[in-house]
């Protein structure tokens, strides 16, 4: 019943629009609200502090997340750094290792303009973990999976550490959505989206989401960001309530190609490794299924060098090669030019981020013409080695 009942939180939830009945949430595209009592303000005065298009959407997110209070911002940076704004001058703050490269941007060069400092930790390993945390830290920051090599960390493990030594967590959920992932349920603090990605699933837009079960903190959000008024607006909000109802197609469909993509590609010779979770001998298969109900339709793969990828990139014709993910549409990125841009390549290669590394948003495409231009761009890569012999 799980995963029924998420897929139908997707579809309907508990706004209702009482004066027609109309089905879709209406698009105010108002900044301004009229105020009938001089002394008595109504629920809405001025759109960047609150909007009911994305009133109803942060409804919407709160309730998929089981949590009390959403936000949505106008990017997933937004989102991310906003965040960070829960903390002080003198804080320290723990974060994966194996993080998405706007995230490592902000924390490496903003973060320390306000006298915070951090740490970048591998989180699948407990004891570097509690090595790391110092006295000031505040929070730890978790992806999982990660971007772009799909890391799992222990949630619950993570969770418990960080309670007992009086620390947020956050944790960015872009990759699994809270149809496959509830980090909420698992004592997380913060949940944190790229809601551009597999939320809203159709390249259109860009959006974030914070979500709690705090109310407290959830109001400590809200004041940053009507402070700083990164606000989603009202007819981004309509979009995303409506890629938000067919999650559960888009996403069931996606992963289960996602995981026909993987079994390939593990048997390519040309193939050196595959990061995906569903796969029985990734490196964290058991305590992801512990933690969620679905892998997702994000994998990574190492070819033999960037000349390889290059050939690969430029044969195929199925996916688009593209910055994002979560689409309906496959798209193909490499990090190293791309997602991880921002991060020096010396930090790149000791996280993994090879210059053969590609990561795969699988989308909605027939999985047979999937595979089957990946086997004849794989053929055209292999010729790569071939030129290349003594």
């Amino acid at each position: 019943m799980y995963k029924q009942q998420t897929e139908t939180t997707c579809i309907r939830g508990t706004h209702r629009e009482q004066r027609t009945g109309a089905v879709n949430v209406p698009i105010y595209l108002s900044s301004t609200f009229h105020q009938e009592s001089f002394d008595d303000f109504g629920p809405f005065d001025y759109s960047r502090s609150g909007n009911p298009t994305r009133e109803a959407l942060e409804q919407k997110a709160a309730e998929l997340e089981g949590g009390t209070r959403a936000l949505a911002f106008s990017s997933g940076m937004a989102a991310i750094s906003s965040a960070f704004m829960l903390l002080s001058a003198g804080d320290h703050v723990i974060v994966t290792e194996d993080v998405y490269g706007g995230t490592y941007r902000f924390v490496s060069e903003i973060l320390p303009k306000f006298q915070i400092s951090y740490s970048f930790v591998d989180l699948t390993d407990l004891t570097a973990v509690r090595e790391a945390i110092r006295p000031n830290t505040k929070v730890i920051y978790l992806e999982t999976p990660s971007n772009p090599c799909l890391k799992v960390t222990d949630i619950r493990a993570i969770v418990q550490l960080a309670r007992q030594h009086d620390c947020l967590t956050f944790l960015d959920n872009t990759f699994l959505t809270p149809l496959y992932q509830q980090p909420l349920s698992l004592g997380v603090d913060v949940v944190i989206h790229s809601a551009t990605k597999f939320l809203s699933g159709h390249s259109d837009i860009i959006a974030g989401l914070t979500i709690t079960k705090d109310e407290e903190l959830g109001s400590r959000l809200a004041f940053i960001q009507n402070t700083f008024g990164a606000i989603l607006g009202a007819q981004d909000s309509y979009l995303l309530l409506q890629g938000i109802k067919t999650l559960g197609a888009r996403l069931h469909q996606a992963s289960n190609t996602a995981e026909r993509v993987a079994g390939f590609l593990l048997e390519q010779p040309l193939v050196e490794t595959v990061y995906y979770p569903g796969l029985p001998n990734h490196q964290g298969h058991d305590i992801h299924t512990g933690q969620a109900c679905g892998d997702g339709a994000v994998l990574s793969f190492v070819l033999p060098s960037r000349e390889h990828a290059k050939v690969f990139v430029e044969q195929l014709q199925v996916p688009i090669f593209a910055v994002s993910l979560g689409a309906v549409e496959s798209i193909l990125s490499y990090p190293a030019s791309m997602s991880h841009a921002a991060m020096p390549e010396a930090e790149r290669k000791k996280r993994g981020i090879t210059d053969g590394l590609l990561r795969l948003s699988v989308g909605l495409e027939h999985a047979e013409d999937l595979l089957e231009d990946l086997q004849q761009a794989l053929a055209a890569a292999a010729q790569v080695t071939e030129t290349i012999k003594p």
